[in-house]
């Protein structure tokens, strides 16, 4: 039997992120006995846990300690898989006293008991050669004793209030590192951590802590802590030292870190920087290690460790709707080509299979897609990128065929974790077909400019968080003579809420307005329309619009998209989605209704792989016009918004 006596010896936190509490290891590496490694003579046997004693919390609630002490015990974790041997099983139920224990410490427990069993005879007074019989008997009784408070929390030289609002860090006390909050072994280690982290917020590279004393007053069922941190001297970037490069330049990579050498240093600094490391894609991994310590005149060197991917990466992928019929795309890209990441894409598509359309299965009326793309990281800043393009492009649709050429150039920029922009050159020459204005040939150059505010948790499956973007695109129309300008503006928001947001309402509102020229005048892909996967779901894509006094549909000059879901995990991989989808296209800028507002209702399957959620959503158009689906399938990879 292991009891917990009224004298303990102090803490001891290692940095190997082990944790000993009163002298024993609570958690952390451990090398496992030698007994255990091979199952040689196999020995079954049955866990009992009996829990004696009162289980009440400190607020007199009931606390279910045996499943707590049932999820830390190796014995019951692994009943069903036998022992290797008498000395596998004695060394699995010796090892469950520290686990036991831990979990009682992590409930703010230290004065409790624990008996386990074996045959009879408690495990630790066992020797590891003792004869045991088959289907042994082990019981494990625990008595968990009181839940301690914390009566003094004491924390020397406290990092002061950051002058940076950016550098804030929690304080222990918010983390319940309080007089009368119940002492759990967590939330000293949290605490120790907040300390630390509160001065290498502020440039204190080097901040450890020096000192811990813990000491329980079983009397009172109170524990008292004090903890001593040395900040040590303030810290500022040395040189990046670049190792494990092939083919990309070690100096581009040291500045693409953004790490400055006389900046002060900042660990969000260095997680900003594992970021722009990563979304140059040329890398498998890239590690960034701090120097053991400070140099005399305070720089910190740091080393960057850098393994490269393979040069060219090739992709395919597909799509299918049973409105809008399957499509296939594939991609090759060489990841650095003259060895500062620069990447070089081409893209091919052909879509429109088995669509809905007459002779949807002929060549002729399929929409084909080919591209190049080359992008050059790191000008201006580490965060901002060169993008150009060229495009060639036929794409079938209900209410038009466009055949185009288009070019772009220009900039994106990471403003911060959240913020990005981006402004290009436009140019595009193209011909469109439509059965109300015919053949007509457009050509256009202008400006994109656009931001985007993302703080979604998980962009593929969200369960907080926003997405909003907005988008001013003036353009010149030359055959015409026409200016005009196109704006749009899209909302997201998530809101999860029960176990691990079991449940999530999701909203989204997009509007659109086009100013300048009259519709017969307009390029139609500037034009708005609405319907299809990431519109509104039961109609065709890009089949909502304005009708016609012959009943054709062409497009508008204003927009308004909105969409509803409730989301609910029925298990761990399988998900419910109910939804409602709405999309309105006026003929004028400025939305006067005079068009029907269209209506798409449904549910959908949601089964969560490693890339995101695959999506299969069946819709009932609400308002089906002559030519609509009675009902629509949709399948596709991450949530439909």
């Amino acid at each position: 039997m292991l009891l917990l006596a009224a004298q303990f010896s102090p803490v001891v936190l290692s940095p190997a992120a082990a944790f000993e509490i009163f002298g024993i290891r609570l958690w952390g590496e451990e090398k496992k006995d030698d007994a255990d490694a091979v199952i040689a003579d196999p020995k079954r046997y049955k866990v009992n846990v009996v829990i004696t004693g009162s289980t009440r919390k400190h607020d007199g609630s009931e606390s279910n300690v045996k499943e707590t002490v049932e999820g830390a015990s190796g014995l019951v974790t692994d009943e069903d898989k036998p022992a290797s041997g008498a000395a596998g099983l004695l060394a699995k139920a010796r090892g469950d006293y520290r686990r036991i224990l831990a979990a009682l410490y992590g409930d703010g427990r230290y004065g409790g008991t624990i008996s386990i069993k074996v045959n009879g005879r408690e495990a630790s007074d066992i020797p590891p050669d003792a004869p045991l019989p088959d289907d042994v008997a082990v019981e494990i009784s625990v008595d968990p004793g009181p839940q301690f408070l914390f009566a003094r929390t004491s924390i020397s030289r406290l990092a002061p209030p950051p002058v940076d609002r950016k550098d804030v860090v929690a304080l222990p006390q918010d983390e319940g590192f309080a007089p009368g909050e119940v002492a759990r072994s967590a939330t000293i280690l949290k605490a120790e951590a907040l300390a630390v982290d509160g001065w290498r917020q502020q440039g204190f590279a080097k901040a450890k802590m020096t000192a811990q004393d813990i000491t329980a007053d079983h009397a009172n069922d109170t524990v008292d802590v004090d903890i001593t941190v040395d900040p040590g001297q303030r810290a500022y970037y040395g040189p990046v030292a670049v190792r494990g490069t092939e083919r990309m330049d070690p100096e581009f990579v040291a500045r693409q870190t953004g790490l400055k050498p006389g900046q002060e240093y900042d660990p969000d600094d260095i997680e900003r920087a594992k970021k722009r490391l990563n979304r140059l894609e040329v890398f498998r991994a890239a590690t960034i290690t701090e120097a053991d310590r400070i140099e005399p005149d305070g720089t910190l060197p740091m080393t960057l460790t850098v393994q490269e991917r393979p040069l060219r990466r090739f992709g395919v992928g597909g799509s299918y709707s049973t409105l809008d019929g399957a499509g296939v795309e594939a991609y090759w890209m060489h990841r650095n080509l003259f060895g500062k990441a620069e990447r070089l894409r081409f893209d091919a598509k052909v879509s429109g299979i088995g669509s809905t359309d007459d002779n949807s299965f002929d060549p002729a009326n399929y929409s084909y897609l080919a591209g190049v793309t080359f992008t050059k990281p790191g000008v201006f800043t580490p965060d901002t990128d060169f993008v150009t393009s060229l495009i060639a492009e036929r794409e079938v649709l209900d209410a038009y065929t466009r055949t185009a050429v288009t070019g772009r150039a220009g900039f994106t920029h990471i403003f911060n974790d959240e913020l990005s922009g981006r402004i290009f050159a436009n140019a595009s020459r193209a011909r469109f077909d439509d059965d109300f204005f015919g053949k007509r040939d457009f050509l256009t150059i202008g400006l994109l400019g656009g931001l985007i505010y993302d703080s979604r948790n998980n962009p593929a499956d969200a369960t907080k968080g926003y997405f909003l973007e907005g988008v001013i695109e003036p353009f010149y129309e030359l055959e015409y003579g026409n200016f005009a300008t196109r704006l749009t503006a899209e909302g997201r928001t998530y809101y999860g809420f029960g176990e691990d947001d079991r449940v999530v309402l999701a909203g989204r509102l997009k509007l659109g307005a086009l100013a300048g020229a009259s519709i017969a005048e307009l390029p139609p892909d500037k034009l708005f329309f609405a319907g299809g996967g990431g519109s509104v779901r039961g109609y065709g894509y890009r089949n909502i619009g304005v009708v016609t006094s012959t009943g054709d549909v062409i497009g508008g000059r204003s927009l308004i998209e909105t969409s509803g879901e409730i989301r609910v995990r029925a298990t761990e991989s399988i998900g419910v989605v109910g939804f409602v989808d709405a999309g309105y296209v006026g003929e004028d800028t400025f939305p006067d209704f005079s068009e029907e507002m269209r209506v798409g209702v449904g549910g959908g399957l949601r089964y969560q792989t490693g890339l995101g959620p695959i999506r299969f959503d069946v819709a009932v158009p609400m308002n089906r016009r002559s030519g609509d689906p009675s009902v629509a399938f949709y399948v596709g990879i991450g949530q439909a918004f």
